[in-house]
């Protein structure tokens, strides 16, 4: 079955990097070399697209179309990709409190599409997510979403802590929604510029993103269960916030 967010071959990849194509990653053969593959390297480490060593039948089983992959695939996001500064800029030049959801390596597309289509619909300005370890950006994504990838900016990171104390640099107060939190989700100040920061689904925020973080917020749990899922649980933030707001 074609997939058109899948390149095959090292030129083919290179080509798209510097064309302005957004190449999510590259996954490479272990142990490619060669001086088209050295070429490409920097291509890539310029671009800051992430390289991931694999098992060549690991890319064999992308080729069930024929097509060689020359021990290289490339992956296409089918989103562009907005420069943080940029998007936090033109929030406060419209005269807008912002409110930017930063997702701490969501990995399952399914629950990254339905974040982005309640962060659109509920009016967030942005999400954040990082250039290694995110769930990837395509078809399943888009189609999760129902679309609404194509309308709300996604900014990529590489560094999230550098992220958080940017964010904080600019105004924002960051809060982390983790069940380790003290402060019941409902009474930071959330009409203030803020962003929030949820959590992978395996292990939660990254210690390191979350002691950089202003405020510490739990949604309050009733039940046995010790979590709710990150989708949901970024649903009941960002309405939150919403409700906050008057909005």
């Amino acid at each position: 079955m074609k997939n058109k967010n899948i390149i095959f071959g090292i030129r083919p990849i290179i080509e798209a990097v510097q064309a302005g194509k957004e190449v999510e990653k590259v996954l490479v053969k272990q142990g490619l070399q060669g001086e088209l593959y050295a070429e490409l390297r920097d291509v890539l480490r310029k671009a800051s697209v992430p390289v991931h060593a694999v098992p060549e039948v690991k890319l064999d089983s992308y080729t069930n179309t024929g097509k060689m992959h020359q021990g290289v695939i490339g992956f296409v996001s089918e989103v562009h990709f907005t420069k943080l500064s940029t998007l936090v800029q033109q929030v406060f030049e419209s005269g807008e409190t912002p409110l930017i959801l930063v997702l701490d390596r969501i990995t399952d597309v399914r629950n990254f599409g339905a974040i982005a289509r309640t962060a659109e619909c509920a009016g967030v300005h942005g999400i954040v997510v990082p250039t290694r370890g995110g769930a990837l950006i395509g078809g399943d994504a888009m189609k999760t979403s129902a679309g609404a990838l194509m309308n709300i900016p996604v900014c990529r990171e590489p560094v999230l802590e550098n992220t958080i104390t940017f964010l904080k640099d600019c105004g924002l107060q960051t809060i982390a929604c983790t069940e380790k939190g003290t402060v019941n989700h409902s009474k930071p100040d959330l009409k203030l510029p803020t962003a929030i920061v949820m959590g992978s689904e395996e292990d939660g925020i990254t210690p390191t993103v979350i002691r950089l973080c202003d405020i510490q917020a739990a949604i309050p749990m009733l039940g046995s269960t010790g979590s709710l899922n990150v989708s949901v649980a970024a649903g009941v933030m960002i309405y939150e916030a919403i409700r906050q707001r008057g909005l």
